[in-house]
């Protein structure tokens, strides 16, 4: 079993990244890739979860260090196709992290409040707090990916000069990646880490996902119909991903796309991002003023003599 080489693991989390400005096309990003070819095939699984296992751990102290400072906020963004092991990644990556610190928010269909504002603003509403780290299981981008693949959602929102049922046009599309990639700045700008992770799961590996969720009465709740109806939307919704992370992948969000078909992979590669992009916001636990320090001296005097009394 060959062991960790941190330096070789941080040169390969680059593979996964998206450089803003660099060509990219999503067929160029293998979702079934589990691990360097130089590691034999039956060592990889084993390593990846060792990897994992590192990065929940780190993980657990970065979050502590972010918390303490109150300076930075880290907020992560999951966007896939259904099956790609969204909720997985969640459950395994935070399985060390303090709850107090950490919240998760799924978005669904728009409510009528939320199409009462602009596209953004219930995503704004449920931004983590200084401290904390917010993860957004789908996000703002529903509104550049399965609107875009649904014009007709569009309706619903009452926008000056759009009827809805109809594509907007490119000019449409273009202004809200615009928006999307402003109001990410603003965030970063006012210390708000921004993550972006697109699990990229083959169309044969959802294909058995969802055969599984028929065949398992217990995952039988995981499965809508309305996922095969997407599912043959795939196409479209592969073009919708494919121009949305082109054009908001940026040097201050810039997303990773992560291969999902194997999930020891996807699990191994998001805990060691977040673990990567946190240090490198430079934390310092917070330190205690001098004329404090005095009193800690003294609180510590009286607990020690407490010991010696008993």
């Amino acid at each position: 079993m060959p062991s960790i080489d941190t330096a070789r693991f941080e040169e390969l989390l680059d593979r996964f990244r998206v450089d803003a400005g660099e060509p990219f096309a999503l067929a160029d990003h293998d979702p079934t890739w589990e691990g360097n070819e130089e590691i034999p095939k039956k060592d990889r699984k084993e390593l990846a979860q060792e990897i994992l296992a590192d990065g929940i751990e780190a993980l657990r102290d970065a979050q502590e260090l972010l918390w303490a400072s109150d300076r930075w906020s880290v907020l992560v963004v999951l966007q896939a196709m259904d099956a790609a092991g969204k909720d997985s990644t969640i459950k395994h990556v935070l399985s060390g992290v303090n709850p107090q610190g950490c919240r998760v928010v799924s978005f669904k269909k728009p409510s009528a409040e939320e199409l009462d504002h602009d596209f953004l603003w219930r995503c704004a509403v449920d931004l983590p707090r200084r401290g904390e780290i917010g993860i957004f299981n789908r996000s703002h981008y529903e509104e550049v990916l399965v609107v875009r693949v649904h014009p007709e959602y569009l309706a619903g929102q009452r926008l000056p000069g759009v009827d809805g049922g109809e594509d907007p046009g490119a000019a449409f599309w273009a202004e809200r990646y615009e928006s999307i990639n402003d109001w990410e700045r603003h965030l970063v700008r006012n210390g708000t880490q921004v993550l972006k992770f697109f699990l990229n799961v083959s169309w044969e590996e959802q294909r058995e996902r969802f055969l599984e969720r028929l065949e398992r009465p217990e995952k039988h709740w995981k499965f809508n119909a309305a996922d095969v109806s997407e599912r043959r939307r795939w196409d479209d919704y592969q073009h919708a991903y494919q121009e949305a992370i082109r054009a908001t992948s940026t040097a201050w969000a810039p997303w990773y796309v992560v291969p999902a078909d194997h999930k020891w992979v996807t699990r191994a590669v998001v805990a060691q991002v977040m673990v990567r992009r946190i240090r490198e916001l430079g934390l310092a636990f917070p330190t205690v003023p001098e004329d404090e320090m005095a009193a800690l001296a003294e609180s510590a005097r009286e607990l020690r003599a407490e010991e010696e009394r008993t």
